[in-house]
Protein backbone atom coordinates (compact mmCIF):
# COMPACT_ATOMS: atom_id res chain seq x y z
CA UNK A 1 0.00 0.00 0.00
CA UNK A 2 1.31 3.46 -0.91
CA UNK A 3 1.76 6.26 1.62
CA UNK A 4 -1.14 8.10 0.00
CA UNK A 5 -3.55 5.21 0.39
CA UNK A 6 -2.55 4.91 4.04
CA UNK A 7 -3.38 8.60 4.47
CA UNK A 8 -6.71 8.41 2.64
CA UNK A 9 -7.87 4.98 3.75
CA UNK A 10 -9.66 4.50 0.40
CA UNK A 11 -9.33 1.62 -2.04
CA UNK A 12 -8.07 3.80 -4.89
CA UNK A 13 -5.78 6.87 -4.80
CA UNK A 14 -8.40 9.11 -6.41
CA UNK A 15 -9.59 12.25 -4.61
CA UNK A 16 -12.71 14.26 -5.38
CA UNK A 17 -11.69 17.82 -6.16
CA UNK A 18 -13.66 20.49 -4.24
CA UNK A 19 -15.70 22.90 -6.36
CA UNK A 20 -17.03 26.00 -4.61
CA UNK A 21 -20.03 25.07 -2.50
CA UNK A 22 -21.18 22.14 -4.62
CA UNK A 23 -21.67 19.96 -1.58
CA UNK A 24 -23.93 16.99 -2.19
CA UNK A 25 -23.71 14.26 0.45
CA UNK A 26 -25.04 11.72 -2.06
CA UNK A 27 -22.22 12.51 -4.50
CA UNK A 28 -19.51 12.42 -1.83
CA UNK A 29 -20.88 9.11 -0.55
CA UNK A 30 -21.15 7.66 -4.07
CA UNK A 31 -17.51 8.49 -4.78
CA UNK A 32 -16.38 6.91 -1.51
CA UNK A 33 -18.58 3.87 -2.08
CA UNK A 34 -16.94 3.43 -5.50
CA UNK A 35 -13.53 3.20 -3.84
CA UNK A 36 -12.26 6.77 -4.24
CA UNK A 37 -12.03 9.52 -1.61
CA UNK A 38 -15.13 11.72 -1.47
CA UNK A 39 -14.52 15.28 -0.36
CA UNK A 40 -16.75 18.04 0.98
CA UNK A 41 -16.01 21.59 -0.17
CA UNK A 42 -16.16 23.64 3.04
CA UNK A 43 -14.04 26.57 1.92
CA UNK A 44 -16.89 29.09 2.11
CA UNK A 45 -19.19 27.34 4.60
CA UNK A 46 -19.35 29.17 7.94
CA UNK A 47 -22.57 27.68 9.33
CA UNK A 48 -21.40 24.98 11.75
CA UNK A 49 -24.86 23.42 11.90
CA UNK A 50 -24.72 23.01 8.13
CA UNK A 51 -21.33 21.32 8.45
CA UNK A 52 -22.73 18.91 11.06
CA UNK A 53 -25.70 18.17 8.84
CA UNK A 54 -23.76 17.29 5.69
CA UNK A 55 -21.29 15.15 7.66
CA UNK A 56 -24.17 13.23 9.23
CA UNK A 57 -25.87 12.75 5.86
CA UNK A 58 -22.70 11.28 4.35
CA UNK A 59 -22.19 8.96 7.31
CA UNK A 60 -25.77 7.71 6.87
CA UNK A 61 -24.97 6.80 3.25
CA UNK A 62 -21.51 5.23 3.56
CA UNK A 63 -19.07 3.83 6.06
CA UNK A 64 -16.18 4.44 3.66
CA UNK A 65 -13.58 7.18 4.31
CA UNK A 66 -14.26 10.74 3.17
CA UNK A 67 -12.77 14.13 3.93
CA UNK A 68 -13.20 17.85 3.43
CA UNK A 69 -11.36 20.75 1.84
CA UNK A 70 -10.68 23.93 3.83
CA UNK A 71 -9.63 27.21 2.22
CA UNK A 72 -7.16 28.60 4.72
CA UNK A 73 -7.45 32.33 4.02
CA UNK A 74 -11.16 32.33 3.18
CA UNK A 75 -12.93 30.92 6.22
CA UNK A 76 -12.72 32.19 9.82
CA UNK A 77 -14.47 29.02 11.05
CA UNK A 78 -11.78 26.59 9.89
CA UNK A 79 -10.60 25.55 13.35
CA UNK A 80 -14.14 24.91 14.56
CA UNK A 81 -14.86 22.94 11.37
CA UNK A 82 -11.75 20.84 11.94
CA UNK A 83 -12.98 19.98 15.42
CA UNK A 84 -16.35 18.85 14.03
CA UNK A 85 -14.64 16.73 11.39
CA UNK A 86 -12.37 15.08 13.96
CA UNK A 87 -15.33 14.40 16.27
CA UNK A 88 -17.14 12.71 13.37
CA UNK A 89 -14.21 10.40 12.72
CA UNK A 90 -12.87 12.07 9.60
CA UNK A 91 -9.15 11.28 9.35
CA UNK A 92 -7.91 13.36 6.41
CA UNK A 93 -8.51 16.85 5.01
CA UNK A 94 -7.14 18.89 2.15
CA UNK A 95 -6.26 22.57 2.40
CA UNK A 96 -5.84 25.33 -0.15
CA UNK A 97 -5.81 29.10 -0.71
CA UNK A 98 -3.43 30.14 2.03
CA UNK A 99 -0.25 29.40 3.95
CA UNK A 100 -0.41 25.90 5.49
CA UNK A 101 1.69 26.92 8.51
CA UNK A 102 -1.38 28.84 9.75
CA UNK A 103 -3.58 25.78 10.12
CA UNK A 104 -1.44 22.65 10.27
CA UNK A 105 -0.65 22.95 13.99
CA UNK A 106 -4.40 22.60 14.61
CA UNK A 107 -4.71 19.74 12.11
CA UNK A 108 -1.88 17.87 13.82
CA UNK A 109 -3.20 18.60 17.31
CA UNK A 110 -6.47 16.90 16.35
CA UNK A 111 -4.62 13.86 15.01
CA UNK A 112 -5.69 14.50 11.41
CA UNK A 113 -3.72 14.10 8.19
CA UNK A 114 -3.58 16.91 5.65
CA UNK A 115 -2.77 17.36 1.97
CA UNK A 116 -2.14 20.90 0.73
CA UNK A 117 -2.99 22.12 -2.77
CA UNK A 118 -0.20 24.00 -4.51
CA UNK A 119 0.18 25.54 -7.96
CA UNK A 120 3.99 25.72 -8.06
CA UNK A 121 7.01 23.63 -7.07
CA UNK A 122 8.37 26.25 -4.70
CA UNK A 123 5.06 26.31 -2.85
CA UNK A 124 5.06 22.51 -2.61
CA UNK A 125 8.44 22.66 -0.86
CA UNK A 126 7.11 25.23 1.61
CA UNK A 127 4.06 23.07 2.26
CA UNK A 128 6.26 20.08 3.04
CA UNK A 129 8.34 22.23 5.39
CA UNK A 130 5.13 23.34 7.14
CA UNK A 131 4.34 19.75 8.05
CA UNK A 132 1.78 18.69 5.47
CA UNK A 133 1.43 14.94 4.93
CA UNK A 134 1.24 15.32 1.16
CA UNK A 135 0.77 17.86 -1.61
CA UNK A 136 -1.83 18.08 -4.36
CA UNK A 137 -0.07 19.65 -7.31
CA UNK A 138 -2.42 21.55 -9.59
CA UNK A 139 -0.98 22.25 -13.04
CA UNK A 140 -2.16 25.02 -15.30
CA UNK A 141 -4.56 22.58 -17.01
CA UNK A 142 -6.75 22.61 -13.89
CA UNK A 143 -10.06 24.32 -13.49
CA UNK A 144 -10.86 26.50 -10.50
CA UNK A 145 -8.96 29.43 -9.07
CA UNK A 146 -5.58 30.07 -10.69
CA UNK A 147 -2.87 32.71 -10.69
CA UNK A 148 -2.67 35.47 -13.29
CA UNK A 149 1.06 34.89 -13.87
CA UNK A 150 3.07 32.18 -15.62
CA UNK A 151 2.10 28.62 -14.73
CA UNK A 152 3.45 25.15 -15.48
CA UNK A 153 1.80 22.08 -17.01
CA UNK A 154 1.61 18.88 -15.01
CA UNK A 155 3.94 17.11 -17.44
CA UNK A 156 6.71 19.30 -15.97
CA UNK A 157 5.30 20.22 -12.57
CA UNK A 158 4.60 16.72 -11.21
CA UNK A 159 8.11 15.25 -11.71
CA UNK A 160 9.64 18.53 -10.60
CA UNK A 161 7.77 18.41 -7.29
CA UNK A 162 8.45 14.68 -6.87
CA UNK A 163 12.17 15.46 -7.11
CA UNK A 164 11.91 18.14 -4.42
CA UNK A 165 9.74 16.64 -1.66
CA UNK A 166 9.69 13.36 0.24
CA UNK A 167 5.93 13.31 0.92
CA UNK A 168 3.24 11.84 -1.39
CA UNK A 169 2.36 13.90 -4.45
CA UNK A 170 -1.13 13.96 -5.97
CA UNK A 171 -1.65 15.17 -9.55
CA UNK A 172 -4.58 17.50 -10.25
CA UNK A 173 -5.48 18.84 -13.67
CA UNK A 174 -5.93 17.27 -17.10
CA UNK A 175 -7.08 13.87 -15.79
CA UNK A 176 -10.42 12.22 -16.59
CA UNK A 177 -9.61 8.66 -17.67
CA UNK A 178 -7.07 5.86 -17.28
CA UNK A 179 -4.66 7.48 -19.75
CA UNK A 180 -4.31 10.55 -17.54
CA UNK A 181 -4.30 8.42 -14.40
CA UNK A 182 -1.49 6.19 -15.64
CA UNK A 183 0.46 9.18 -16.93
CA UNK A 184 0.28 10.85 -13.51
CA UNK A 185 1.59 7.72 -11.81
CA UNK A 186 4.35 7.42 -14.41
CA UNK A 187 5.40 11.00 -13.62
CA UNK A 188 5.86 10.07 -9.95
CA UNK A 189 2.51 10.96 -8.39
CA UNK A 190 0.95 8.47 -5.97
CA UNK A 191 -2.58 9.46 -6.92
CA UNK A 192 -4.83 11.94 -8.68
CA UNK A 193 -7.50 14.50 -7.88
CA UNK A 194 -10.49 14.90 -10.23
CA UNK A 195 -12.56 18.07 -10.42
CA UNK A 196 -14.12 18.58 -13.84
CA UNK A 197 -14.64 14.85 -14.49
CA UNK A 198 -16.76 14.46 -11.34
CA UNK A 199 -18.45 17.82 -11.95
CA UNK A 200 -19.87 16.38 -15.19
CA UNK A 201 -21.03 13.11 -13.58
CA UNK A 202 -24.59 11.91 -13.12
CA UNK A 203 -24.42 12.41 -9.35
CA UNK A 204 -23.02 15.94 -9.58
CA UNK A 205 -25.33 18.69 -8.24
CA UNK A 206 -24.17 20.99 -11.07
CA UNK A 207 -26.90 22.22 -13.40
CA UNK A 208 -27.57 20.27 -16.58
CA UNK A 209 -26.49 23.35 -18.54
CA UNK A 210 -23.11 23.28 -16.81
CA UNK A 211 -22.60 19.58 -17.52
CA UNK A 212 -23.56 20.05 -21.17
CA UNK A 213 -21.15 22.99 -21.45
CA UNK A 214 -18.34 20.67 -20.33
CA UNK A 215 -19.12 17.78 -22.66
CA UNK A 216 -19.53 20.12 -25.64
CA UNK A 217 -16.26 21.96 -24.94
CA UNK A 218 -13.77 21.76 -27.77
CA UNK A 219 -10.03 22.38 -27.93
CA UNK A 220 -8.90 25.01 -27.18
CA UNK A 221 -12.09 25.68 -25.25
CA UNK A 222 -10.98 27.25 -21.96
CA UNK A 223 -8.99 30.19 -20.69
CA UNK A 224 -7.77 31.65 -17.43
CA UNK A 225 -10.27 34.45 -16.93
CA UNK A 226 -8.75 37.32 -14.89
CA UNK A 227 -10.91 38.25 -11.91
CA UNK A 228 -9.30 40.72 -9.53
CA UNK A 229 -5.86 39.60 -8.45
CA UNK A 230 -6.46 36.00 -9.46
CA UNK A 231 -7.87 34.01 -12.36
CA UNK A 232 -10.54 31.36 -12.87
CA UNK A 233 -10.26 28.77 -15.63
CA UNK A 234 -13.56 28.85 -17.48
CA UNK A 235 -15.14 27.49 -20.64
CA UNK A 236 -15.28 29.88 -23.59
CA UNK A 237 -18.93 30.55 -24.49
CA UNK A 238 -20.19 32.76 -27.38
CA UNK A 239 -20.23 35.94 -25.29
CA UNK A 240 -16.71 35.37 -23.99
CA UNK A 241 -15.49 34.50 -27.49
CA UNK A 242 -16.90 37.79 -28.76
CA UNK A 243 -15.22 39.75 -25.99
CA UNK A 244 -11.91 38.08 -26.77
CA UNK A 245 -12.26 38.88 -30.47
CA UNK A 246 -13.00 42.53 -29.69
CA UNK A 247 -10.03 42.90 -27.36
CA UNK A 248 -12.25 43.82 -24.42
CA UNK A 249 -10.80 44.21 -20.93
CA UNK A 250 -12.11 41.04 -19.31
CA UNK A 251 -11.34 42.30 -15.81
CA UNK A 252 -14.14 44.84 -16.33
CA UNK A 253 -16.61 42.44 -17.90
CA UNK A 254 -16.94 39.78 -15.20
CA UNK A 255 -17.30 39.74 -11.42
CA UNK A 256 -16.33 36.53 -9.60
CA UNK A 257 -19.10 37.21 -7.08
CA UNK A 258 -21.60 36.44 -9.86
CA UNK A 259 -20.18 32.96 -10.49
CA UNK A 260 -22.44 31.18 -8.01
CA UNK A 261 -25.63 32.64 -9.48
CA UNK A 262 -24.45 31.97 -13.03
CA UNK A 263 -23.51 28.38 -12.35
CA UNK A 264 -26.73 27.60 -10.50
CA UNK A 265 -28.94 29.13 -13.18
CA UNK A 266 -26.94 28.22 -16.28
CA UNK A 267 -26.71 31.90 -17.30
CA UNK A 268 -23.11 31.78 -18.47
CA UNK A 269 -23.31 35.27 -19.97
CA UNK A 270 -23.32 36.48 -16.37
CA UNK A 271 -20.15 34.47 -15.65
CA UNK A 272 -18.72 31.63 -17.77
CA UNK A 273 -18.99 28.01 -16.68
CA UNK A 274 -15.94 26.76 -14.80
CA UNK A 275 -13.95 23.80 -16.07
CA UNK A 276 -10.46 22.53 -16.72
CA UNK A 277 -8.78 21.92 -20.05
CA UNK A 278 -9.71 18.25 -19.65
CA UNK A 279 -13.27 19.28 -20.62
CA UNK A 280 -12.23 18.68 -24.23
CA UNK A 281 -11.82 14.96 -23.42
CA UNK A 282 -15.12 14.50 -21.58
CA UNK A 283 -17.82 13.45 -24.04
CA UNK A 284 -20.55 11.91 -21.87
CA UNK A 285 -22.22 12.30 -18.48
CA UNK A 286 -21.48 9.10 -16.56
CA UNK A 287 -22.01 7.72 -13.04
CA UNK A 288 -19.02 8.32 -10.76
CA UNK A 289 -18.62 4.56 -10.35
CA UNK A 290 -18.08 4.17 -14.10
CA UNK A 291 -15.57 7.04 -14.17
CA UNK A 292 -13.56 5.49 -11.35
CA UNK A 293 -13.71 1.91 -12.64
CA UNK A 294 -12.57 2.91 -16.14
CA UNK A 295 -9.69 4.83 -14.61
CA UNK A 296 -8.32 2.00 -12.52
CA UNK A 297 -9.09 -0.86 -14.96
Amino acid sequence: MSQLLEILGSKYPIIQGPIGELNDPKMVAAISEAGAFGLLALGFVTDLDQVKQVIAQIKDLTDKPFGANLMIAMNPKNEAILELLAEAGVKTVTTSAGAPKKIYPKIKALGLKGLHVTLAASMAVKAAEAGTDGVIVSGTESGGLRTTGPETTNLILIPLVCDLVQIPVVAAGGICDRRGYRAALALGAQGVQLGTAFLASEESPASQAWKEAIISCGEPGTLRLPVGGMAMRTLINPKLAGLLASGADLTKEYNLMNAGQAWRSGDFDLFPAGGGQVSALIKAIKPVKDIIQEMVS
